[in-house]
């Protein structure tokens, strides 16, 4: 086994024995996947502003980002390079601690994972809009219901689609 595959196993067994550890109150309203998949989301989503945070104040320094061909506002910037490390973070987490008994193979895992993540851009765009502009419902109420949605769409796509686990019986 390679030494990069070593550190990756520690890291994995790391991750979801912290997670275990803090399930048992939990046991009774939840499954331990269930646990996983929202540990693991809350860490993404942790990491995910951190790394906007970073980006816009102390790469972009709250300026518009110009490659010469096209310019971007520097909330957009950050919001594009974040994009790449929490989506492969994501991907990793749900893939060896949330969904670890998936049998899909692995570039089937990620592209099923992309797809729903594109899907989860679409719904929070539209959502806000609809919300927002149409409904006219405060915006942080409006982000609050769109999340909810988003995070049980996206754990019911990705148990039953992403990462689901083939039945050997039929």
């Amino acid at each position: 086994m390679s030494a990069l595959k070593n550190i990756e196993l520690r890291i994995e067994r790391t991750l979801t024995s912290v997670i275990d550890f803090f399930y048992p109150p939990f046991r009774k309203v939840m499954s331990l996947e269930l646990f996983r998949y929202a540990a693991c989301g809350g860490m993404n989503l942790a990491l995910d502003w951190a790394l906007f945070y970073i980006l816009y104040h102390f790469v972009f320094h709250g300026q518009v980002f110009d490659l010469g061909f096209i310019a971007f506002t520097p909330h957009i910037a950050a919001f594009i390079f974040r994009f790449p490390i929490t989506f492969l973070t994501g991907f990793w987490m749900a893939r060896h601690i949330s969904f670890s008994g998936s049998t899909l193979r692995g570039r089937t895992q990620i592209v099923r994972y992309l797809m729903v993540t594109v899907v989860n851009f679409l719904i929070n765009y539209f959502g806000l809009k609809l919300f927002i502009e149409v409904l006219h419902i405060w915006p942080t109420i409006s982000y609050v219901i769109i999340s909810i949605i988003c995070v049980t769409f996206s754990y019911l796509t990705n148990k039953f689609y992403s990462f689901r686990k083939e039945n050997k019986a039929e």
